[in-house]
């Protein structure tokens, strides 16, 4: 299980709009990386559009925001033309990233288990350092405790 104090783990995925990122290309900026279950669904299209909301003062921070699911980059597109979303999402499809960061967990729904991800957030220093991490999130709230962070870096 990652810590605060360990390095991020580095990815290179195709985002929406059909381009790639990486982690380490973004230094020196910090990184807001927030895991979250599927586009298009209450509480991840609500996550999504506070991030959005917020991104102003998360440039001010000096901090960037990339959601990530393992939804398809076309389906990453369709969200945000629908919501009119501002964050950058990246497709984790083969689910690496995911692992990576011990998000790809067992969840137990009306009485079945099955595998998804866990609502997760890690905030990352621009020397690509875990400085703080949120796990099972609960989404109201949430982007506000996350830029206050951000802004104490």
């Amino acid at each position: 299980m990652l810590q605060p104090g360990q390095p991020a783990p580095d990815f290179t995925l195709p985002r929406d709009g059909g381009v790639e990122i990486s982690l380490s290309d973004l230094r020196p900026k910090a990184v807001v990386l927030y895991f979250y279950p599927r586009d298009d669904t209450s509480g991840c299209t609500t996550e999504a559009l506070d991030f959005t909301g917020a991104l102003d003062d998360f440039d001010a921070a000096n901090t960037i925001v990339i959601g990530m699911s393992k939804d398809t980059v076309a389906k990453h597109d369709k969200f945000i033309a629908k919501h009119n979303l501002g964050v950058i999402l990246a497709s984790d499809e083969n689910g690496q990233t995911c692992e990576d960061y011990g998000v790809w967990v067992e969840k137990k729904m009306y009485g079945k288990t099955h595998m998804g991800i866990e609502r997760a957030t890690f905030l990352i220093d621009g020397k690509g350092v875990i400085r703080r991490e949120w796990r099972k999130v609960k989404v109201a709230g949430h982007v506000a405790d996350v830029l206050e962070a951000a802004r104490g870096l």
